[in-house]
């Protein structure tokens, strides 16, 4: 399916299940096409996701809303890492 949305000049967030990870400022993460939550702290929420998982690193952090294809985590943010897992 890469090659067709490559071929259609389509970006990757285009394509069914692939995750959006949307930073507002260092208040908020927005995940969209997620896993559930594998962690959770206030100073440290992963989130697991098609490629591995996203790693919300930050002072105060809740998770504030969370639906089957949405979360949002407010807090102050410092860093948000994808660790990846399986192939390059």
């Amino acid at each position: 399916m890469a090659n067709i949305m490559d071929r259609l000049d389509l970006p990757e967030e285009s394509m069914p299940g692939v995750p959006v990870v949307e930073i507002a400022g260092t208040q908020r993460v927005l995940i969209e096409h997620h896993g559930g939550v594998t962690e959770y702290g206030c100073c440290r929420i992963c989130v697991k996701v098609k490629y591995g998982r996203v790693c919300i690193i930050g002072e105060c952090l809740q998770l504030k809303r969370m639906t089957r294809d949405q979360l949002i985590i407010s807090g102050r943010i410092q860093c948000v890492n994808l660790e990846r897992v399986g192939k390059c």
